[in-house]
């Protein structure tokens, strides 16, 4: 009975998150990126898929999982693709939350956060 409530509870979640997601055809957005590392390593995203901080992945509120989009850095125009396999970014403010390796190839590791130009690509 309790696996039964407990998947239950996980299907309404799943529908909830669902609900508000966004066509990514022609999403091009921008705003503030955070990224985060070996503090989440290992554990599962909201995908179900393992944290991997040295993989190229990105957390966005509303982008469908499996989406591929660019991220450039405004302030050095370096760019990188990541594939977006989690829910966030949870603090106010912020765009999207890249994975380590992702926030390394933008040079954006020292100051934490980086002013961003989000833009989807067909798949």
């Amino acid at each position: 009975m309790k696996r039964l409530l407990g998947l239950l509870a996980l299907s309404s979640l799943l529908a909830g998150c669902a609900s508000g997601l966004i066509d990514p055809n022609g999403y091009d957005e921008t705003g503030t990126a955070s990224y985060y590392g070996a503090k989440h390593h290992g554990k599962r995203t909201a995908s179900g898929e393992p944290f991997n901080q040295n993989a190229l992945t990105a957390a966005h509120r509303r982008l469908p999982f499996g989406t591929q989009v660019k991220v450039t850095n405004l302030d050095n125009n370096r760019s990188v693709v990541v594939r977006i396999n989690d829910r966030g970014p949870h603090t106010r403010g912020r765009l999207i939350d890249l994975s380590r390796k992702a926030a390394e190839q933008l040079r954006m590791l020292s100051s934490g956060t980086a002013r961003v130009r989000v833009q989807a690509l067909n798949n």
